[in-house]
């Protein structure tokens, strides 16, 4: 497997996601949205955004695992957020840089209107080749 990660020159440098990875390989992981619950399926830090991104992207590393994946073959994030606002951005990486380092995953990032059920701030799924 390998990832070939591209930063176009006439495009800006993002500091946490990169605009183009090009894939080789044939099995991939697709890992469903993450939300912020602990492993009994109950909500962590009800209305606290920087404490359920940690737990979206720790929970996010465990799916990975679980695949048999490692963070830096993930090639492409969602990442949903409530109300989003631009101030919560710092927020979001400082998580996200907890789960994949340097590596850079591309990504999309939507503001929402609500999640699954009430008191979820944030939610995360990934795309990952594996070999």
């Amino acid at each position: 497997m390998a990832l070939e990660i591209i930063q176009p020159e006439n495009l800006d440098h993002p500091k946490t996601y990169s605009h183009v990875i090009v894939a080789t390989g044939g099995r991939m992981a697709f890992i469903a949205g993450q939300m912020s619950d602990d492993r009994n399926g109950d909500l962590v830090a009800h209305g606290d955004l920087a404490a359920q991104a940690r737990q979206v992207f720790a929970n996010l590393g465990r799916a990975l695992a679980a695949a048999g994946a490692r963070p830096d073959q993930v090639t492409k994030i969602t990442i949903y957020v409530v109300g989003h606002r631009r101030e919560y951005l710092p927020v979001i990486e400082e998580a996200r840089v907890e789960l994949f380092g340097d590596h850079k995953p591309t990504d999309t990032l939507l503001g929402v209107e609500t999640l699954a059920a009430p008191g979820y701030l944030i939610e995360v799924d990934a795309i990952a080749v594996l070999d």
